[in-house]
């Protein structure tokens, strides 16, 4: 029939009519191979990545970069199992993903047991929704999922198809649905929060993920406020890094203390409660909050707040507040913003280079090569240097895990981010743990030429972990390995490595690598003994 596609064609056209690019993953022998060959036959790049964990976080990654919901693939049985880590990730850091997976027909079912578990009910916890594609209208049913996984909050949505299911003829033509109208606001709450603003004389602005797609209307209350800007770790770029307002980060934990016990009243805006470390609310002040979404768990009891369109709301909150005085000086941001970095400086090492520095030194080659400068970094201690020096300038330019904090992220999300700007290099801030978890993507690096410089900060140990660990007195015990050589394995893989000892040394292999037009990796002898003082100045 003429006029008929495909489910997997109608599919790939949803994908390609949302500006999907490219879609990430590890095929099976099933409908995955349908969908890849639908996607490819309107130009949507296959990336095959070497596991499925890798596959969601690079989809992810990718959504929060673009803000195009990202596709990851993968087959049955394993495949999902192994995914399901990245599918957490992609929950809790809310991220717009389609995971798309084979699947088992009733048939099937009715003899087989070979890689058989319910997979819907695995993934049901960390997904928004879910759909076989096989009810009466599966076109809409695809733009049903590609609408829920970027409504607020984002997050992934789970397909499963059968090959029956991906060969079944649907009508050719496209009912694509109407974008969502923005969520209305309560005029009774925006009154509220318009009022609490109105007589602050130093608010403190509380920038969040939500916030990343409003990033316009953020920076123009920012200025109308003419206060302090602490935006949470997913947040950095939404208000310049460069611009004086921004003081630090919050992350719910000591460093922040001072700029808001200067305050008389947090302004959150976006903010996720998802994003905050695990400790009870710590701050006496006033609080109005500004969010996409009502957040039924979180830290603080608003004393006034407004939910919908943040767009919409700033929008007519910066209307309100042409005429508004603050309180503060500038010269008070300045102060705080020396007091944070002073506090977070690592303490002289015995050998190697300070995390600090290595943050610092890479920030600074950026700089003097013109390049914009983009991150990822995965969990770990070295988080602490990488998001309090590294500046980001735009929203999505700093990639992290900070909803679920998994470890073997970094590696995957840069690579993501330089698929979608070859131009420029991105700065992936890893430690020696994450990477070993996720070393395959090396290979990945390498077949893509993705330009990337891997900066691994080995320290021959789990460190956050290590730290926890010596300061309960415990004995040293499964927190630590021998030191491993990064770069050999770089090298041995296709790429450019270098094994580098000290400042002089790791500066020299920086230019070297953001001048290569393929993946580089520098592993950094680090002492890590400075670690547990930058915790204790971020967290308390």
């Amino acid at each position: 029939m003429e006029n008929t596609i495909t489910t997997a064609q109608a599919l790939a056209r949803a994908l390609s009519e949302a500006g999907v690019q490219r879609i990430f993953g590890l095929p099976g022998g099933g409908s995955s191979l349908d969908v890849i060959e639908a996607a490819a036959q309107l130009g949507i790049d296959f990336v095959l990545t070497k596991s499925e964990n890798a596959a969601v976080m690079m989809a992810g990654a990718m959504a929060e970069t673009t803000g195009i919901p990202g596709v990851a693939i993968m087959t049955k049985g394993p495949g999902v199992a192994n995914g399901a880590n990245g599918v957490a990730y992609a929950s809790l850091d809310r991220a717009p993903v389609l995971v798309i997976s084979d699947g088992f027909t009733p048939k099937q079912l009715s003899y087989i047991t070979h890689q058989v578990f319910n997979q819907k009910d695995m993934l049901a916890p960390v997904v928004k929704g879910f759909s076989r594609l096989e009810g009466t209208d599966p076109v809409a049913e695809i733009n049903a999922m590609l609408a829920l996984a970027a409504s607020a909050p984002f997050g992934p949505v789970h397909i499963e198809l059968t090959s029956e299911a991906a060969k079944r003829l649907v009508p050719a033509l496209m009912v694509k649905t109407k974008p969502s109208e923005p969520d209305a606001f309560s005029p009774e709450n925006f009154s509220a929060v318009k009022q609490l603003l109105g007589q602050a004389q130093r608010p403190v602005l509380i920038v969040g993920l939500e916030a990343r797609q409003s990033a316009q209307q953020v920076r123009q209350l920012a200025q109308l406020l003419a206060c302090p800007v602490l935006p949470t770790y997913k947040a950095k770029g939404v208000v310049s890094d460069e611009d004086p307002q921004v003081v630090g980060v919050f992350t719910g934990g000591l460093q922040e203390a001072e700029c808001i016990a200067q305050s008389d009243l947090m302004v959150l805006v976006g903010l996720d409660p998802v994003e905050m470390i695990l400790q009870p609310w710590r701050y006496g002040k006033a609080v109005c909050e500004i969010a996409s979404v009502e957040h039924l768990v979180h830290y603080v009891q608003a004393d006034a707040r407004v939910t919908g369109s943040l767009d919409a709301i700033l929008g007519q909150l910066n209307a309100a507040l042409l005429d508004y005085q603050s309180g503060w000086q500038p010269s008070q941001w300045s102060d705080i913003r020396t007091e944070v970095q002073e506090k977070l400086a690592y303490p002289p090492v015995k050998f190697g280079v300070a995390p600090d520095r290595v943050v610092q030194l890479a920030a600074r080659a950026c700089a003097d090569k013109k390049i914009l400068p983009r991150m990822s970094v995965d969990a770990g201690a070295h988080m602490f240097s990488a998001t309090a020096f590294f500046p980001s300038t735009r929203p999505g330019d700093a990639l992290i895990s900070n909803g679920l904090a998994s470890m073997a992220f970094a590696l995957p999300a840069a690579i993501a981010c330089a698929l979608d700007d070859p131009t420029q290099a991105v700065m992936c801030f890893t430690g020696d743990g994450g990477l070993m978890m996720c070393m395959g993507e090396l290979c990945t690096a390498v077949e893509t030429q993705a330009k990337i410089v891997v900066v691994v900060f080995n320290d021959s140990a789990l460190s956050l972990i290590d730290i926890k660990q010596q300061s309960r007195q415990l004995p040293t015990r499964g927190v630590r390995w021998g030191r491993h050589d990064f770069a050999g394995a770089m090298q041995a893989l296709g790429g450019l490595g270098f094994s580098v000892h000290n400042e002089i040394e790791y500066t020299q292999a920086l230019k070297t690598a953001l001048d290569a037009n393929g993946p580089c990796l520098i592993d950094v002898q680090i002492d890590s003994s400075g670690y547990s003082h930058q915790l204790k100045a971020m967290r308390g």
